[in-house]
């Protein structure tokens, strides 16, 4: 991994800064020999980009405890204990905020989460009184939030589209506002995109450069990475299968319409059909609480979900032909065999030759991860994007 060649001296100096970043990302704590044996760059061109990231507070430095008589030994690793991002999952019903270090630990103590707000105005009130009491109880520097949203997200004017489970978005440009709020860097990715990229910073698919990820969760949608890069469409817009039509006159769906995928396919679906069943409200952890305890049997929502869903599949499968398929739903907890069955059905309807070489696995990542990787990410590639206005992001 050399760095480019290039006439912009300072441009140099930035691409070795993120080669850096993306070394201790990828490998944990190292120490300067280990980077420059895994750059493959000189001693003093690590040393001086390691410089430059320790005096930005993306970098710190610390002693560990040496095998053999003599100084303790000194790593270098993405700031944890002087600098943290905050990440932020708007979601319906609830929204969760929690800050992490630039390693993407997240600080369990500092977790708050909140009932969706009524009106726009009130979510950023909450999220910035919430973010400034985090920031003063902390008091170590912030360098940025990630924001996953749902919804339909338009990246070249970043702006919120249509949300049909967290509507009070719609119209409304959250990263740049929050960022005037706050004074701080916020990048918004919309919430498949953050799934993404949580799995692509996990162990799972580190070393995989094509697969997609299904989130079923609230509604249905679809991300593609492709080559190592994800796949957007014109303006961003790229793989909302969750409002495929399915059932003419069917449940009205948030988007307007009625009978869309995601009415009958998500966790959301599965919800609903158990809430009107026993004649009462209840959310998720709820009935997977009651079922665990066998006070509630489920089979048959579950078996009507999986075969709605095996379509979701079956359609990304046969468009894309990834390599892995990541599903992202709490509906592996309710049945041990929920994968088995989804398998089964996938089978049956997609092409034979792209399902055999298809892996089909559970997300391990979660949306806040993917915040925190949105952010990690975006303020890696500024310190490209400083020197080089003509530089475009990739995943």
């Amino acid at each position: 991994m050399k760095s480019l060649v290039s006439s912009q001296p300072q441009l140099i100096s930035q691409m070795n800064e993120r080669m850096v970043l993306r070394i201790l990302r990828s490998n944990g704590p190292s120490s300067r020999a280990e980077v420059r044996r895994l750059t493959g760059v000189t001693a003093p061109t690590v040393s001086k980009a390691v410089a430059s990231l320790l005096k930005s507070g993306m970098l710190e430095e610390f002693e560990v405890a040496s095998t053999s008589r003599g100084r303790p030994a000194k790593k270098l690793r993405l700031a944890r204990e002087t600098a943290q991002v905050v990440a932020l999952v708007i979601d319906s019903p609830t929204c969760t905020l929690i800050s992490t270090g630039l390693d993407g630990t997240l600080r369990e103590e500092t977790r708050v989460e909140f009932k969706t707000p009524d009106t726009y105005q009130q979510l950023l009130e909450i999220v910035t009184d919430t973010i400034e009491n985090i920031q003063s109880t902390r008091g170590v520097r912030t360098l940025g939030t990630g924001i996953s949203l749902p919804g339909l997200f338009d990246y070249r004017e970043g702006r919120s589209l249509l949300s049909p489970n967290v509507p009070i978005t719609n119209g409304q440009s959250i990263g740049k506002d929050l960022a005037q709020c706050l004074g701080m860097e916020c990048v918004v990715l919309q919430e498949t995109d953050a799934l993404c990229l949580a799995e692509r910073h996990s162990v799972l698919a580190q070393d995989i450069d094509d697969f997609a990820m299904l989130d079923t969760s609230t509604g249905i949608g679809l991300g593609v990475l492709i080559e190592g890069r994800l796949f957007k469409g014109n303006n961003g817009l790229a793989g909302e299968i969750g409002h495929l039509p399915m059932v003419p006159d069917g449940v009205k769906c948030g988007c307007g319409r009625r009978g869309c995928l995601e009415t009958i396919a998500s966790d959301t679906a599965f919800v609903r059909m158990i809430s009107e069943r026993v004649g009462r409200r209840l959310d998720l952890p709820q009935i997977l609480e009651l079922v665990q305890s066998n006070q509630l049997d489920v089979s048959r929502e579950l078996a009507s979900v999986c075969n709605q869903l095996a379509f979701a599949l079956v359609t990304a499968i046969n468009l894309f032909n990834p390599q892995t398929l990541f599903i992202h739903s709490r509906l592996f907890d309710m049945d041990e065999s929920f994968m088995d069955q989804l398998q089964e059905r996938t089978a049956e309807q997609a092409l034979a030759c792209s399902f055999r070489d298809c892996r089909i696995q559970r997300a391990r990542g979660s949306k806040l991860e993917g915040a925190v990787a949105g952010i990690v990410e975006n303020l890696t590639d500024s310190r490209i994007r400083e020197s080089n206005p003509h530089y475009v992001k990739v995943l």
